[in-house]
């Protein structure tokens, strides 16, 4: 053991700071050393911090655009109720007991239904196509064979009326057509001579 002398003045070694600086490991390395994680775990739990804030912005993001589309769908179908005309004082889906001209039935929305047809409405299909016709003049060729999806066709029999719908390909019927919307035109409708 060295015993201090503390009676003699003592010169202390100095090295230049070059020298100390250089012999001292990185400061990440510090850290890696200390808690016993190599350098390349460190650099994986950085490349994961980033990837899971780039998901959860993905996220954030992906949840912000269904709000906004689920909001305008609900500002805009808010405001898209149509309002009674002064030919159709009632919309509803199915005709009642007291038709009168200018009533019109089934879905508000013009834009499904765009496929317009009017005529002389009758019972009946062809060959297993349409619940009902729609008889117009210039014959057979002319008929419209019609079912419906919205409302019922069947209180609207022997009256004109003005339908729309969607057109469907079919095997035996000319014009085959799935009503959603119809106006009565004539509660008391004649059927066309030519047909």
């Amino acid at each position: 053991m060295h015993k201090l002398d503390l009676t003699t003045p003592q010169t202390p070694i100095i090295e230049p700071i070059e020298t100390a600086v250089d012999e001292l490991p990185p400061a990440s390395n510090n850290r890696a050393l200390e808690s016993g994680t190599s350098h390349k775990q460190i650099e994986e739990k950085s490349s994961m911090k980033k990837r899971n804030v780039a998901l959860g912005f993905s996220i954030a993001a992906i949840v912000a655009g269904i709000a906004t589309g689920y909001g305008s769908f609900r500002l805009f179908a808010g405001s898209s109720t149509t309002a009674p005309t002064e030919s159709a004082a009632v919309m509803s889906q199915v005709a009642g007991d007291n038709v009168k001209n200018g009533d019109v039935f089934g879905s508000p929305d013009t834009d499904a239904f765009n496929d317009p047809a009017t005529g002389y409405l009758e019972a009946g299909g062809i060959n297993g196509e349409g619940s009902h016709k729609l008889l117009r003049p210039g014959g057979d060729s002319q008929t419209v064979y019609l079912t419906s999806s919205v409302t019922d066709l069947d209180k609207l029999t022997g009256m004109e009326v003005k339908v729309w719908g969607e057109t469907f390909k079919a095997q035996r019927a000319g014009w085959l057509m799935d009503v959603g919307r119809v106006e009565v035109i004539d509660v008391d409708g004649k059927a066309p001579t030519e047909n």
